[in-house]
């Protein structure tokens, strides 16, 4: 099923590909299995996107917005605290995002 299609479904209400790890870095993240030296690497890397000035105005958007209204993060990854949204809700409460 294409992402748009997720969509339509309500799965979720907006896809925001620029808070996602690039595709070098996910191929990389499926490519063995998780240790705690490759997820740290994972984190850095993501980290480093995440200082992209269009990112970061949209973790300040979101930030923001978690302020009147609620917000979820959702990725297809099975285990949260090795996914790209764990660290994404840490650089939203960083920007002193509400967060549940």
């Amino acid at each position: 099923m294409r992402k748009s299609d997720y969509a339509r479904r309500g799965f979720y209400d907006l896809w925001l590909p620029e808070l996602s790890p690039s595709e070098k870095w996910v191929s990389w993240a499926l490519s063995e299995p998780w240790t705690e030296a490759r997820w740290r690497k994972y984190a850095r890397n993501y980290h480093r996107e995440m200082r992209d000035p269009r990112a970061q105005r949209l973790i300040d958007l979101l930030a923001a917005l978690s302020k009147q209204a609620n917000i979820a993060i959702g990725c297809y990854c099975e285990r949260e605290e090795r996914c790209h949204r764990s660290l994404l809700a840490e650089l939203l409460a960083d920007r002193r995002a509400k967060l549940a």
